[in-house]
């Protein structure tokens, strides 16, 4: 079977989702099939390192644990059978505390925090398809960072499970984290070898 033996009008789960032996990756989002961006810039991969290896720091010796893409994160709206799964996303980075979330396929529920960074072509399934998901599943930080524009955004989950923005983070800003009290990070750090 291949990419394009898929019916991309249909709804899948993620025990088709678990059964397909592609070289592309794919995401499902409410049991649509969104395809990945080509392999991540280096810019993206040096994005994505400062934070995992400034998160990972700060984790060591912590109950949390930091994971990178490809990872699986399955997020069930009632049951947790793979034919009942409708959303497997690949956050580039994810945090997760509860550690009973985790398997050997990923994690199955909302990572505590999700990373994203945009990529040219995603930004339309980062903003909002995940973004919906994300906060119905309850993750507590979704942060979004755009390379090209060198800027963050946080949503944080209120006590009525919807996300609210922090405001645009620019060089010379401090990240902090609800979820990691005490962590910091200077936003040019997020940027520096770009």
């Amino acid at each position: 079977m291949q990419l394009s033996d898929l019916d991309f009008s249909k709804t899948y789960t993620y025990a088709d989702y678990f059964k397909w032996q592609f070289d592309e990756r794919l995401e499902l989002i409410k049991g649509k099939i969104f395809t990945m961006s080509p392999a991540p810039s280096r810019s993206h991969q040096e994005i994505s390192l400062a934070i995992t290896l400034k998160i990972g720091n700060y984790l060591k010796g912590k109950p949390c644990k930091v994971y990178t893409a490809p990872f699986d994160v399955r997020l069930p709206r009632s049951s947790k059978e793979d034919n009942a799964i409708f959303t497997v996303v690949q956050p580039d980075i994810c945090v997760v505390c509860n550690l009973s979330k985790l398997d050997d396929r990923g994690c199955i529920g909302a990572p505590d925090i999700v990373v994203e960074i945009l990529s040219p072509g995603n930004n339309k399934k980062e903003l909002r398809n995940k973004y919906e998901v994300y906060e119905e599943a309850g993750v507590k930080e979704y942060w979004i960072i755009h390379p090209s524009e060198r800027t963050f955004l946080k949503y944080t989950l209120d006590e009525k499970g919807l996300f609210q923005p922090s405001r645009l983070l620019i060089a010379g800003d401090e990240l902090t984290s609800n979820v990691l009290p005490g962590f910091s990070m200077d936003i040019n750090e997020i940027f520096e070898e770009n």
